[in-house]
């Protein structure tokens, strides 16, 4: 019997038992879908992220206090105080980091904003006029702060424009002030819609002078980040080995396995960023993966009551010839056909679903998401589907090739 025939028998089972055979179709489906939109929605969010890092510059290098996180349980770590005026002045001398083009210190945490009766949770940026050129975030009305408000101390703010909508509504917000822990701040400038940036969303943020937050709105002495830009993307790694040696000069450290921070290009950055979107996004496959497990489960039991329904025609083909290699190929054809044809409506639902998310996102959402719809993730949900047809077709199958053909046909 030729491969041909074993085909066409196999199709003309399963065309016998149509809804049968739909519905357990169904549970590849749902299975290779989810596959398909965690990978696309996966590789999505992480090209949005690494392109915002990027868009930051491959000049920028970012130190952080404490020590760098090598897992859940150290990012605790990177909550202390290590980061002090000290460092800045140490770090501002041209003849310690001789490559150093600007540095900006940043604190930030949660606070209320209040305006009359209205009032709104927002995260708190203190930084300093270099904020609009380094992040490329310059106010759509009004101004950023100089030099001069953060020396000063000023009480100046620029809103997110969700802090202006849900503050002001359509009033006019410049010039107003808004209470910030009993301190009022007069708005000189509010950013447009700028959605989601890294981590960080901007819309519902206030951005402040870093002398004012710290000294009046969080009471500390002390950065959480300090951002640096190298003169030249040339001297970056220079840039990165002067600073490790003035911090550790300054907090007298002479192991540098007791380092009480960390530096991070950009480079770091992108790479850790796609180090940990693309297990998260293992993990969520693999999570959605369970119900191809489910449904390849459901394929073997259809198959089995097909076996135990069809036992007499079995009998039939093997008196008239077949071979128990016959029946196995047909039977095993049954289940990979139905696992490869889940797949193939899988990935087609997967797409629709990537895509429309995709509209979705832009319609109501300013993060700049970005289309993704990765070529690994169609070859292996077809890998995977069809695997799962074999790995569960293989047993009803070699039931099925076992009978014996006096006694199939004597089955009632």
């Amino acid at each position: 019997m030729t491969l041909r025939y074993s085909l066409k028998t196999a199709l003309r089972g399963l065309q016998a038992n149509k809804s049968r055979s739909a519905l357990t179709i169904l549970g590849i489906v749902i299975g290779i879908t989810a596959i398909m939109l965690v990978m696309s929605l996966g590789q999505g969010a992480q090209n949005l992220i690494l392109g915002q890092i990027q868009s930051i510059g491959s000049k920028t290098i970012a130190v952080s206090p404490g020590r760098q996180p090598q897992g859940i349980t150290d990012s605790l770590s990177t909550f202390t105080d290590s980061l002090k005026a000290k460092d800045l002045v140490a770090l501002e001398k041209k003849e310690n980091v001789p490559h150093l083009a600007k540095m900006m210190p940043i604190v930030f945490g949660s606070e209320t904003a209040i305006f009359e009766n209205q009032s709104y949770a927002s995260t708190i940026f203190g930084v300093t006029d270099l904020f609009a050129k380094i992040y490329d975030m310059y106010p759509e009305q009004g101004r950023i702060f100089s030099d001069d408000d953060v020396k000063s101390y000023a009480d100046v703010a620029v809103i997110g424009s969700k802090i202006k909508d849900e503050l002001f509504g359509n009033d006019e917000a410049l010039d107003k002030k808004i209470k910030i822990k009993g301190r009022s701040f007069r708005i000189i400038g509010i950013l447009g819609q700028k959605g989601q940036f890294s981590f960080i969303n901007f819309d519902s943020a206030i951005i402040i002078p870093y002398t004012t937050a710290q000294q009046y709105v969080f009471g500390i002495k002390y950065f959480n980040r300090l951002v640096i830009e190298a003169d030249d993307e040339a001297n970056v790694i220079a840039t990165v080995e002067d600073i490790k040696t003035t911090l550790r000069n300054s907090h007298n450290i002479t192991d540098p396995d007791k380092d009480d921070f960390f530096v991070e290009t950009q480079a770091d950055a992108m790479e850790m960023v796609s180090t940990i979107m693309g297990v998260l996004t293992l993990f969520l496959a693999a999570v959605a993966a369970i119900s191809l497990l489910v449904g390849g489960v459901g394929i073997m039991n259809i198959m089995l009551v097909s076996v135990t329904e069809r036992t007499r025609e079995i009998g039939l083909r093997k008196a008239l010839g077949a071979t128990s290699r016959n029946v196995l190929t047909q039977f095993l054809m049954e289940a990979v056909i139905l696992t490869a044809a889940g797949g193939v409506i899988g990935i087609a639902f997967g797409t629709f679903l990537t895509v429309s998310a995709y509209f979705a996102m832009m319609q109501f959402s300013s993060t700049g998401w970005v289309f993704a719809l990765p070529l690994s993730a169609i070859v292996s949900a077809l890998l995977v589907s069809t695997l799962t047809g074999v790995l569960f077709g293989i047993y009803p199958a070699r039931r099925a090739a076992g009978k014996n053909p006096i006694d199939a046909l004597r089955y009632e």
